[in-house]
């Protein structure tokens, strides 16, 4: 059984290069597989191996106290989803080439997973107002699944949401807008630099769909969550899709990461 966890964190980190290598020593210790970012902004991992290794490292990353409170969202697979371990260094953990989108200035509110389960079923926020999800992802992750009724834009990069965006600013102005995405990282950008851009009626989901998942199950979603490794995309029970399901769906085309 390999356990496999992804979690980011946004926090200062000021030698990129030489925290990045001491990861790779680590993953490589441990014999896992993945990919792991570090950017100045912080860090975006993707692991994959024996519990205990993959636990192991998140382990060492809360002895730093910038990474103390990081949140990991953990599933299981029968076989290891990844080829090989990455370990790269890049300008943004996540590219939106937004500076008023930078988490390290602050962060969007965010709304926990149970509270917009309650908030679909009633079909309400807490003071009554509309909700309206804001799908973040590319459209070929959409293909996939995501939530019933959400807004979802016609973009392949993440980069292109601000664009697609603007022609929905007005209807969504009297809504409480849920920003979300696969696993938090996308949404908390978005839902900041939407703020930033004046609309201050936006939260963010925590954790997005696979905390989502992990903490609700599937009610309000529709479909699976794709995912960026060969188990190509996880049921609301995160358990990856068996084959013949994979086959039965409709082949959304090749998959650009964001």
């Amino acid at each position: 059984m390999i356990l496999n966890a992804a979690a980011y964190q946004f926090t200062p980190v000021a030698d990129p290069a030489s925290f990045a290598g001491l990861l790779r020593d680590w993953t490589r210790a441990a014999d896992l597989r993945g990919s792991v970012l570090v950017a100045p902004e912080g860090i975006n991992l993707f692991l994959a191996g024996s519990p205990s290794g993959v636990r192991g490292i998140f382990a060492k990353l809360r002895a730093d106290p910038r990474f103390a409170d990081m949140q990991v969202k953990y599933s299981h697979s029968n076989t290891q989803p990844f080829a090989r371990m990455k370990v790269k260094v890049k300008p943004e953990i996540i590219s939106f080439r937004r500076d008023a989108a930078s988490p390290l200035r602050g962060r969007a509110p965010a709304v926990a997973a149970r509270t917009l389960a309650q908030w679909l079923q009633q079909g309400h926020d807490g003071q009554g107002r509309a909700v309206v999800l804001l799908d973040t992802r590319n459209r070929q992750e959409v293909a996939y699944g995501t939530f019933e009724g959400a807004l979802t834009l016609p973009i392949d990069r993440f980069t292109q949401l601000p664009a697609a965006l603007e022609p929905h600013r007005d209807a969504l102005a009297d809504a409480t807008v849920v920003s979300f995405c696969t696993g938090g990282i996308r949404c908390e950008k978005a839902a900041l630099w939407m703020q930033q851009a004046g609309m201050d009626n936006v939260v963010q989901l925590e954790g997005g769909i696979l905390g989502y998942f992990e903490q609700v199950g599937g009610q309000g979603f529709d479909g699976n969550c794709f995912v960026f490794d060969q188990r190509v995309a996880l049921d609301p029970d995160l358990a990856p899709l068996a084959a013949e399901a994979m086959r039965a769906q409709d082949d959304p085309g090749p998959i650009r990461r964001p």
